[in-house]
């Protein structure tokens, strides 16, 4: 969201300024007035069209919700800020909210404004909400900066808000850094505890389904000492359904591998559901041939907090003693499939000289029948890193071809010849 303005844009930066770096004797009294305020209003619209002064915000801790109708991404945060502002304000807790609108019309403002139950600068004023877009640095939607009530230091803004609440919830309120401090405290201890039977097991249920219904009970106690992944998905996710057959075949391939190598751990997944109904669960969860916890178990919830799991689909590995290997259990299949088994350091360690071994031998540029431009060879170290792949719209990461003119990037594998000469590499 870049911001563009003239003379008037200059006042009310000014304005903004005034709040976060004027005279610590200023009163908290004046904090909101001048930030949310402007020359000819003083006022912010309720959800019902009714002004409610800026004034009344004094003594609260005050979110700047930065977000728009027309992006799916912030109708979808849009709920869970919803829900944790109904819980924070039932909890009588001084939490408010203040829309900052990025919609295109006024007819699209007032519908996104309706289903929201905070505050909103008016549409109208583009001034305030460009000032304020510019201040505090807003370059994409949704955004949430969270300002304190008895402070105007600019490190005390926390810039953090949606992925704040994605983590932890109303529990991150008052979203001061001591809360936020303790909270990871307790997270780190909650992850270096973590077992097979705290993250799956609840007080009226030890078991998983079987990869149907009809398969009866798995108990959770079976997984010790078996590599585990964690399959957040849903059949809503058209991501997750393209990954999932590729994942049944790696699935299967690391099942085959285990059967030829006696003594190895054995592996296994679940299915943690996002479905939004058990009629999409059931016919989802019919084409895994594993587990899967029960369809709108709390547990599922818990573990996508835990994990923090704000996109799907997402793979996540667990150890044979229930801790973390890697989070990133989806780019691995899609880089090194069957091999990446068992997602330890030391395995993708060697598999990463194996590939850097690899790269030697590649063209240094390339001409893809996917692309006009000409794509160049890069790693990590040299301008590539974890990327989404143009050709097969899969997670990648090392090595790729890279349009060093439009970002356009794939997989060394993905590349298709589109004829002309290639450079071959060192």
């Amino acid at each position: 969201m870049n911001s563009e303005g003239g003379d008037g844009d200059g006042k009310i930066v000014s304005q903004v300024e005034v709040a976060l770096n004027g005279d610590a004797e200023k009163a908290s009294s004046s904090r909101f007035t001048s930030l949310l305020a402007s020359k000819d209003r003083d006022y912010l619209l309720s959800p019902t069209g009714s002004q409610v002064k800026v004034s009344d915000l004094e003594g609260h801790v005050v979110g700047l919700y930065f977000s728009a109708n027309w992006y799916p991404p912030c109708r979808n945060f849009n709920r869970v800020l919803s829900n944790a502002y109904e819980q924070l304000k039932a909890n009588r807790s001084n939490f408010e909210v203040v829309f900052i609108s990025a919609d295109e019309d006024l007819s699209a403002f007032n519908n996104y404004h309706s289903s929201m139950p905070w505050l909103a600068i008016p549409f109208s004023d583009l001034e305030s909400k460009k000032a304020l877009s510019r201040k505090f640095d807003v370059e994409g939607i949704p955004c949430l900066i969270i300002l304190q009530p008895d402070s105007n230091e600019k490190e005390e803004i926390l810039r953090d808000g949606v992925e704040l609440l994605h983590r932890y919830g109303v529990e991150a309120f008052p979203f001061t850094r001591e809360r936020l401090e303790e909270l990871e405290r307790e997270e780190k201890e909650k992850h270096d505890n973590q077992t097979f039977a705290n993250l799956l097991s609840s007080h009226d249920r030890d078991y998983l389904l079987g990869h149907h219904p009809t398969n009866g009970q798995v108990p959770v106690a079976s997984l010790v000492g078996k590599t585990l992944g964690l399959f957040f998905s849903a059949q809503w996710c058209l991501p997750g359904m393209k990954f999932t057959p590729k994942l049944v075949s790696i699935y299967h391939k690391i099942k085959q591998l285990i059967s030829e190598r006696p003594g190895v751990e054995g592996f296994e997944i679940v299915y943690v559901s996002s479905d939004r109904d058990r009629a999409s669960f059931d016919s989802y969860s019919s084409l895994m041939p594993w587990l899967a916890l029960p369809f709108g178990d709390p547990k599922i919830r818990a573990l996508a907090r835990h994990f923090d799991v704000q996109d799907i689909p997402c793979l996540i590995i667990l150890g044979p003693d229930g801790k973390t290997v890697t989070k990133q259990g989806r780019s691995l299949i899609n880089l090194y499939q069957e091999n990446a088994y068992p997602f330890t350091e030391a395995r993708l360690e060697s598999l990463h000289r194996q590939m850097d071994e690899e790269a030697k031998g590649l063209p240094r540029s390339e001409l893809h029948a996917g692309h006009h431009h000409e794509l160049t060879l890069v790693s990590d170290g040299t301008g590539g890193g974890p990327f989404i792949c143009c050709d097969c719209d899969e997670q990648g990461l090392g090595w790729a071809y890279l349009c060093l003119e439009c970002g356009y990037e794939v997989h060394t594998k993905c590349v298709r010849a589109a004829g002309g000469n290639s450079t071959v590499g060192p």
